[in-house]
């Protein structure tokens, strides 16, 4: 017998091998998803689908029994149409990542000024007190009114964007960490000080894990509001992104495509809040023992 027929038998056996294992892989797969279809269906999965055909078939009778709807509203087709139109000429793409891309490192860098600077003032009682009412003033006046002062400072540039975002994300952050901090009950800070610990262990065992839940809901928050101020800056300062896209599409009476891009903002914002934000801040939560599963 020929040395290729005594190897055939274990390359065969290899085959097989590979094979079972990739079937195993793609059942395991299905397994999953399975799992996480049934899951979202009835963590309000079916209402949801319910709420977003309701809301189709009442935009498309109204959008056929008014004069000019192509002006007025348009035809949920004609949105589609155009989000294809723009899709293939590569503008939508372009203009979401600029937009997630402001989004994400503006977040990222007001929480990582934030968070430590709320700590660092809610650990002294007296910083707190007279950081409270700063915080509290700044993080109720929104972005949008800090827009006309920073393009006076900086023009219509992505200095202008950047500053609103971090503007938006730094202080409501800020705010509710040292509400946390200040808040977590001194029962547990002053059994740490019969045990002789020192002020940076307090710190690091009691006041921060004490104010992760605060931290968790005043991200999500912060995220939220840089969201805004993200589309809001993009529509007065002029730099491509879905806000410049609509104030853009309005000035060209192309009312599909602003209505292209207030349901992009909506959706991509239900996706963000629900699949990552809103399970990391349930987590967080359950995870330092406020919440019983």
């Amino acid at each position: 017998m020929s040395p290729e027929c005594d190897r055939a038998p274990a390359s065969v056996v290899k085959a097989v091998r590979a094979l079972a294992t990739s079937s195993a892989s793609i059942a395991r797969s299905d397994v999953i998803l399975s799992a996480r279809a049934r899951r979202f269906w009835k963590q309000g999965g079916i209402e949801l689908a319910l709420v977003i055909l309701f809301v189709l078939a009442a935009w498309a009778t109204i959008s056929v029994t008014i004069p000019r709807p192509d002006r007025y509203l348009p035809s949920p087709l004609s949105v589609v149409h155009s989000s294809g139109d723009l899709i293939f000429k590569g503008i939508l793409p372009n203009y979401l990542g600029q937009t997630l891309w402001r989004l994400i490192t503006g977040s990222l860098i007001g929480l990582a000024l934030g968070i430590p600077f709320g700590i660092l003032v809610g650990v002294n009682r007296t910083a707190s007190e007279i950081f409270y009412p700063i915080l509290n003033f700044f993080q109720s006046i929104s972005g949008i009114a800090l827009l006309p002062i920073v393009m006076i400072w900086w023009g219509t540039t992505e200095k202008t964007v950047f500053a609103v975002i971090l503007y938006t994300c730094f202080f409501p952050i800020a705010f509710a960490v040292l509400t946390g901090v200040r808040s977590t009950p001194l029962i547990y800070v002053n059994a740490l000080r019969t045990l002789g610990a020192a002020r940076l262990r307090i710190v690091r065992d009691v006041l921060v894990p004490g104010a992760m839940p605060s931290i968790a809901t005043g991200a999500r928050l912060s995220i939220g509001y840089a969201w805004r101020a993200a589309i809001a800056g993009e529509m007065l300062a002029g730099r491509r992104g879905l806000g410049w896209m609509i104030f853009s599409a309005q000035q060209a009476d192309q009312t599909a495509q602003v209505i292209l891009g207030m349901v992009l903002i909506g959706c991509l914002w239900i996706l963000l809040d629900r699949y990552v934000l809103r399970p990391i801040e349930s987590d967080t939560i359950q995870r330092w023992g406020l919440v019983q599963r």
